[in-house]
């Protein structure tokens, strides 16, 4: 009731005033009317009728337009509709960054293989597998280095450069806190792992020992006693003597089968393989420090041996060239001394020391020369060490070497050629990274095989056909320095000229095309790269401000690890001022002094090849190297007896050769 009482009550007052603004306003219009002219009174009359309307609608309203009513007492609240959700802002979409070009693409792939690279160096690293952490730590700088590019000129490339080389130098300087660095602690060879050992006769493995000799078979005379079965002993019932023997077996394996066809072919016993133990642990990059005998069979730096020794060759790091010379140099030895026994003595110390002694003591036989201290402690322990690991490798099993597993053998194709060729074209003809050509080819002392030479260039085995034909299109005056690109599908000839630093003339040029041709379909582009100047012109360079030895290696086109050891260096930091040798240092003071007085040298043969030297300090540390530090061929040490060298020219190994006289001593049965 109350609501319907209010609702005519409003009704009411809006009637009201209603009629009151009706009668005030017909009242205006009647004096306006009168007042007014009659053209103008008709538009104020239009004027008044719209502001009186306007004014009357306020007044019906009842209430100020900003004041909303107030709802009565216990009405029901009015449904209303849900309050819309505001449509969110619209994002503005970013537009698609454009394509990445070749150049960036092949910037990408690079730092990614580096990257890769790089993690697995670390990993190798955290898990102390230090040399496997090295080799992957400088393939990735290698790869930077050799991409081709300039790093300075791209932000990513640089930015990567440096975080690698801080990153590497980083933990090697960690690693030197704890040991050596990067550089593996050098694994002994058996000979040095027995050098200062005691050994007690043991008479079960004498018994054994002597027992296993019934069913041993060797091109060898074998004999066991009390000197022999220590080394027995030694070797296979202490961890020292087990490992070091072990690893130069496991070795073995890589070269045993070439090792046994070039015995073969030389007419010398097969177990004379053995004497590798002793010398180098089957490890083709041996060098010794001191004395600097180096490779598997240890020559020494100077003399003629048959192998070939320049400023970009040092064969006797060459497996089968120096396993040649070391067969030819033991029948030569044999042929003076007649006991294999004593040979194996005279290569180690010199067969004229040895005839001298024999002489001495008027007993031509080892054993003898041995009891009565006519022979140095290295060459006494030298033979039963040979002779115990010959035993051994006849029987590893009896011996605790069951587990025994041989390295894979090295297979190559070999290619002789008489051309300068760099090992980065190389590696672009057949698809292998310079690192595993390097290894293939050991005796190499620089990228670059020597100019106006022969040499034998070993491959990947099953690329000496795409070898060939390849090499075949760069002219031989250009190998040492062009590069072969074979073509990617976004390759232009732009972009190829850019990635190697060439114009795009010169590339057009060097393949016949012009600079406008499309390379669609074409396998592949000579780049013609200019040769980098011949560090044998610049020996020594003086470190400045900034350098580091990568940065020097890539300057002089040498690999980081012929720096280092030119150098005696570790790490990649160079101080400021010091001076380096960037190239092979041809001319060194000799450093192969004679172990003891009385080391004696042979004579030229009639084939010209001298046979001299002088015996190493073979006690001292063996050491891998990439490729040895070349010696001075300076003439030959005071000779103090002649002897003839073989025919082939093969020199003597250590220190020796035999008395002119070449006397012959009668052997037991007439001693006394």
């Amino acid at each position: 009731m109350r609501t319907e009482d209010l609702r005519r009550s409003s009704a009411s007052a809006a009637a009201d005033l209603q009629g009151i603004a009706y009668h005030r306003h017909s009242a205006f219009r009647g004096l306006f009317l009168i007042a007014a002219p009659h053209p103008f009174m008709h538009i104020c009359w239009n004027l008044y009728r719209l502001v009186g309307s306007g004014m009357l609608a306020l007044i019906l309203a009842g209430c100020d337009p900003s004041q909303s009513a107030k709802k009565p007492e216990g009405a029901q609240p009015q449904a209303t509709a849900p309050t819309l959700a505001a449509a969110p802002p619209q994002v503005a979409i970013p537009a698609a960054p454009p394509p990445p070009t070749p150049a960036q693409q092949r910037v990408s792939v690079l730092i990614q293989q580096v990257e890769d690279a790089y993690s697995s160096g670390e990993q190798d690293y955290r898990k102390g597998k230090l040399p496997e952490a090295k080799a992957e730590f400088d393939r990735a700088v290698d790869l930077m280095l050799s991409c081709g590019m300039d790093i300075k000129s791209d932000e990513r490339l640089q930015e990567e450069f440096d975080r690698i080389v801080d990153g590497v130098n980083a933990l090697e300087m960690e690693a030197l806190k704890q040991g050596n660095g990067f550089v593996p602690k050098e694994e002994p060879t058996p000979a040095e792992a027995a050098s200062d050992v005691t050994f007690e006769v043991n008479p079960n493995i004498v018994a054994k020992a002597t027992a296993d000799l019934a069913t041993t078979k060797s091109d060898l005379p074998l004999v066991v006693n009390e000197y022999v079965a220590s080394y027995i002993n030694f070797f296979a019932n202490t961890p020292r003597g087990h490992n070091t023997l072990e690893h130069a077996f496991e070795r073995a394996g890589r070269y045993k089968a070439m090792i046994q066809r070039v015995m073969a072919e030389e007419g010398v016993p097969q177990d004379l393989i053995y004497l590798a133990v002793a010398e180098s642990g089957f490890q083709p990059r041996a060098l010794n420090r001191r004395s600097r005998a180096g490779g598997m069979w240890q020559f020494m730096p100077r003399g003629n041996y048959g192998l070939v020794r320049n400023a970009y060759v040092d064969e006797r790091f060459d497996p089968e060239k120096s396993t040649r010379a070391y067969a030819r140099y033991m029948k030569y030895i044999y042929d003076q001394l007649g006991d294999w026994y004593l040979s194996m003595a005279g290569y180690d110390w010199g067969s004229g020391n040895v005839q001298r002694a024999v002489v001495k003591t008027g007993y031509a036989d080892f054993w003898e020369l041995y009891k009565r201290n006519n022979l140095p402690r290295e060459t006494r322990n030298y033979v039963p060490e040979i002779l115990a690991a010959i035993i051994i490798a006849n029987n590893p099993k009896q011996y605790g070497f069951e587990d025994l597993t041989l390295d894979p053998p090295v297979l190559t194709d070999t290619v002789t050629i008489n051309y300068s060729a760099d090992l980065r074209l190389v590696s672009d003809l057949v698809g292998a990274p310079v690192d595993e050509l390097m290894a293939l080819n050991p005796s190499l002392l620089r990228l670059v095989t020597p100019p106006g030479a022969s040499f034998d260039l070993h491959l990947p085995a099953g690329t000496a056909t795409l070898f060939t034909q390849r090499v075949a299109q760069i002219p031989e005056s250009k190998r040492n320095a062009w590069r072969y690109h074979r073509v990617a599908a976004e390759d232009t000839l732009a972009s190829v000229a850019r990635e190697y630093r060439v114009t795009p003339a010169e590339l057009a040029a060097a393949n016949h095309l012009h600079q406008s041709d499309s390379i669609e379909g074409v396998e592949a582009l000579l780049v013609p790269l200019a040769p980098a100047a011949a560090p044998a012109r610049m020996l020594m360079y003086t470190a400045r401000r900034g350098d580091t030895l990568v940065t020097i290696a890539d300057r002089f086109g040498v690999s980081l690890n012929q720096l280092r050891r030119w150098n005696k260096l570790t790490g990649i930091k160079v101080e400021a001022g010091r001076r380096l040798h960037v190239a092979e240092p041809s001319s060194a003071p000799r450093t192969g002094r004679s172990r003891r007085p009385g080391a004696s040298a042979g004579m030229s043969g009639g084939n010209g090849a001298k046979a001299h030297e002088t015996a190493p300090a073979k006690g001292s540390t063996q050491e891998p190297a990439s490729r040895a530090a070349t010696e001075n061929n300076g003439a030959p040490a005071a000779q103090k007896g002649g002897a003839e060298s073989p025919g082939t020219g093969a020199g003597a190994k250590k220190s020796g050769a035999s008395s002119a006289k070449k006397r012959r001593v009668k052997k037991a049965s007439e001693k006394g």
